[in-house]
């Protein structure tokens, strides 16, 4: 194998190994309100400005201020969207999206983990409302103290809203708190921040600055609990603590935001506008992940099954491919014919590398045979993979999806590690009838290795990702076969 060449199949192997080892992708009803009187005592207890308190039922330390000895209260909102559990000092303790039923408390779970925090009289604090019925769909706001007042309503969207004015500037900040949290596979909880893109925070990162922000959050487990705001410069803050803070710059006379507890489902996102659907992250691969999303929801209305959507799709898009397939096979097999050939000039030439390089070249152009052609073609479909391994990874439609017997959700792993075994077996398999372009027996041992280390890294990977590249493995096998029956 040309210098070249190892470099090309090097590149394939790292971006195989980066790839998984870096993750190991209606009209509401009227609203019904139900008020809990003298639940629990203010957990936070108050300090001067700037400087850090402990919340009583965590070890943490986090910036945040709060009178001390007041009793919360509770309302609940609930349209046929969502339903939400919120104190008198505007944090939402409990949600439901009742699409899913997921409890906003069981995905996450801290304490006063979405607390909003006003400066008007010299130090942040957490303002305690009284809450006054105004229609069916709102009440109005006003702080025990008078000084800031406004309404707060569940729109036909299922976003809770808060709009609140002040005859004088006040500024303002919101505290998420969280616990790091990992499930199989490598999915964190993350802090999220939508600028001019998405960023996303692992819980525990230490990081901070200042952008134009839109929204910001919480995302775990298939679930985002959103702070949407108008676009506007803040500085945000997280803390290795599981802290983040997202702090306005400017005083203002007003204060408009809404939040939402939703399933990311991409198309349903998309809806609720805000750019919400950005959350759920393809990276850099959007422009073929979105079109690969729209083909599996396409194959799962004619066959609603999705581990059927992915085989149909699987083979869909071996075939698109299979002309860049079809000169990778025959560059390959016109390496391995010449390979003695290649041999004796690296014998004969050993001591003059110049004249070797010569004749190596002459030999390609008498053979027709391109070092990079068994590469390149493999370099070029990477994309795709990656964009299909993102829609896989991330997309919320596996989640609960059976395929058949042993597999009931394609977004969890293989419980028995059949499919991984599977897939090791066909990569093998695959290995064997592909043609050898090197003598390096090192080389050959590490490249037989590769379909167990690939079953390793995929073993607690969604069982859906894991049914892709079985079906791609096999699928290549057969139109192998057929390219060697036609050589």
């Amino acid at each position: 194998m040309g210098a070249d060449q190892k470099r090309a199949l090097l590149a394939v192997l790292i971006s195989g190994a980066i790839l998984f080892g870096w993750q190991y992708f209606f009209a509401p009803a009227p609203i019904k309100t139900t008020v809990t009187k003298n639940v629990e005592n203010n957990t936070i207890n108050e300090t001067s400005n700037n400087v850090e308190t402990t919340v009583s039922n965590t070890n943490q330390k986090h910036e945040v201020i709060a009178p001390l000895d007041t009793k919360v209260e509770t309302i609940t909102l609930e349209n046929d969207i969502n339903k939400y559990v919120v104190t008198n000092n505007l944090v939402v303790t409990e949600a439901v999206f009742k699409k899913s039923n997921n409890k906003f408390s069981e995905i996450f779970k801290e304490k006063n983990n979405n607390a909003l925090f006003i400066n008007n009289n010299g130090q942040f604090e957490q303002k305690f409302f009284n809450f006054t019925k105004k229609d069916e769909s709102s009440y109005e706001a006003i702080s025990i103290d008078g000084k800031v007042s406004g309404t707060i309503f569940i729109d036909n969207d299922g976003f809770f809203n808060v709009n609140l004015t002040s005859s004088q500037p006040f500024s303002y900040k919101f505290v998420f708190i969280e616990k790091e949290v990992e499930l199989e596979a490598g999915k964190e909880k993350l802090f999220t921040i939508l600028s001019d893109d998405l960023d996303t925070y692992t819980v525990g990162d230490d990081d901070r600055g200042d952008k134009e922000i839109a929204y910001f959050g919480a995302d775990f487990n298939y679930h985002l609990f959103a702070t949407v705001i108008d676009k506007k410069p803040m500085v945000f803050k997280i803390s290795e603590s599981g802290t983040l803070t997202v702090k306005d710059i400017k005083a203002s006379n007003s204060l408009i935001y809404k939040q939402i507890f939703v399933k990311k489902e991409y198309d349903y996102l998309s809806n609720l506008g805000s750019n919400l659907h950005l959350a759920v992250d393809f990276g850099i691969w959007s422009i073929l992940a979105v079109p690969i999303l729209r083909g599996l929801q396409f194959f799962y209305t004619i066959l609603p099954n999705y581990g059927i959507s992915i085989i149909i799709l699987t083979i869909l898009m071996r075939l698109l491919t299979f002309p860049l397939q079809y000169k990778s096979f025959k560059s390959m097999k016109k390496m391995q014919d010449i390979q003695p050939e290649l041999t004796k000039i690296r014998e004969k030439f050993k001591s003059d590398p110049q004249k070797m390089q010569q004749e190596t070249m002459a030999l390609f152009k008498k053979a027709g045979a391109n070092p990079l052609g068994g590469c390149l073609p493999l370099l070029l479909q990477m994309p795709i993979f990656f964009a299909f391994y993102r829609v896989l990874y991330s997309s919320v439609e596996l989640v609960d999806a059976p395929f058949y017997f042993w597999i009931v959700d394609l977004s969890q792993k293989d419980p028995y590690y059949v499919l991984p075994i599977l897939m090791a077996l066909a990569m093998f398999f695959h290995q064997k009838l592909t043609p050898s372009t090197t003598a390096d027996p090192t080389q050959k041992k590490i490249m037989m290795f590769m379909p167990l280390i690939f079953a390793v890294f995929m073993k607690d990977f969604p069982a859906g990702l894991t049914l892709y590249i079985f079906v791609s493995t096999v699928v290549a096998m057969l139109q192998q076969l057929f390219v060697f029956k036609r050589a």
